[in-house]
């Protein structure tokens, strides 16, 4: 089998596009869409639902693609056994969650782009371990960095390579802050008692994370186990929505502080409660080749978070 046929299966099925893949490839589309019927025909099955949104993976496809991956990792590890003093090299594409990808990641892949000019480095979103489970197995990602607790999934490798600390935050304006503010040392437990009864203080509204968020679903199992009347809670799938409520004074929520640091430098939120911090998780398929490439930025992720993304 010519593979360089998975290799334009593997990359419409990330992309979704013909037109992208196509891009990527440095190919003609009509070349892509040639290539993906030959596979089709020489598979004897349909890889592809052809929709007006793009290229959707059918349920044989998405079964072959991590196949047709783990081919790909063979044929790029013998080319690297059989040229092992060329330089390191190649393509990259980290998935992370939303708080990384827009408060970490950023200025650490354009440090590690400066350094390493033949790597080309991606990012891509990845909200829960399910989720980066399927793409580190699918192959649309290479190495995924999560805010977690822990994550128990068999053919995922985990190391901690960093910790980022929580923080209870309110609008300067909302009755907690008058009423409750008394700011602790990161790192230090929380009563959630010591908060009052939910059903003082004008019912407050809790915004948090979505579900799979480990440290959001834990915090709501902690609330919704106090006294009393059950608060609200209204999750979102954007930190960026959970912050918007905060400041205008809807009620509180449990974020890292990265992704507040401004806000509570500049007074426009207040911190209520410090909370344990999350550890940053790096994952990385088991059973998949990990190239020289990805080694390499694996290494430089584990040197930046260790010194707090400062090098970044």
């Amino acid at each position: 089998m010519d593979t360089r046929l998975l290799r334009t299966f593997t990359t419409l099925a990330r992309t979704g596009s013909f037109t992208a893949a196509a891009a990527e490839l440095h190919l003609a589309q009509s070349t892509v869409t040639v290539q993906i019927r030959a596979l089709e025909k020489d598979l004897r099955v349909r890889l592809f639902d052809r929709l007006p949104s793009g290229a959707v993976l059918t349920d044989t496809g998405a079964r072959l693609l991590e196949r047709a991956q783990h081919v790909l990792d063979a044929e790029d590890r013998l080319h690297h056994e059989a040229h092992t003093a060329a330089p390191i090299e190649g393509s990259v594409t980290l998935g992370a969650s939303e708080s990384l990808c827009a408060y970490r990641l950023p200025l650490a892949v354009a440090a590690l782009s400066r350094d390493l000019p033949t790597v080309e480095i991606h990012m891509r979103a990845v909200g829960s371990p399910s989720e980066a489970s399927e793409q580190l197995s699918s192959g649309r990602v290479d190495v995924s960095l999560l805010l977690e607790s822990r994550v128990d999934i068999p053919h995922l490798e985990t190391e901690v390579i960093g910790h980022e600390p929580l923080a209870l935050v309110a609008a300067p304006g909302h009755p907690w802050v008058e009423a409750e503010a008394s700011p602790r040392h990161p790192g230090e437990q929380v009563d959630l008692g010591e908060l009052g009864e939910l059903d003082e203080l004008n019912e407050p509204t809790f915004f948090l994370l979505e579900e799979g968020c480990s440290y959001s679903d834990a915090f709501a199992r902690q609330l919704l186990a106090m006294p009393g009347e059950p608060p609200r809670i209204t999750r979102f799938g954007s930190i960026e929505a959970v912050r918007a409520c905060v400041e205008a004074g809807l009620g509180l929520a449990l974020l890292p502080v990265v992704s507040v640091a401004a806000d509570l430098a500049s007074g426009r939120l207040h911190t209520l409660r410090n909370f344990p911090e999350v550890p940053t998780l790096m994952l990385r398929h088991r059973s998949r080749w990990t190239s020289p490439a990805a080694q390499t930025v694996m290494a430089r992720l584990r040197r930046l978070a260790a010194e707090g993304w400062v090098g970044g």
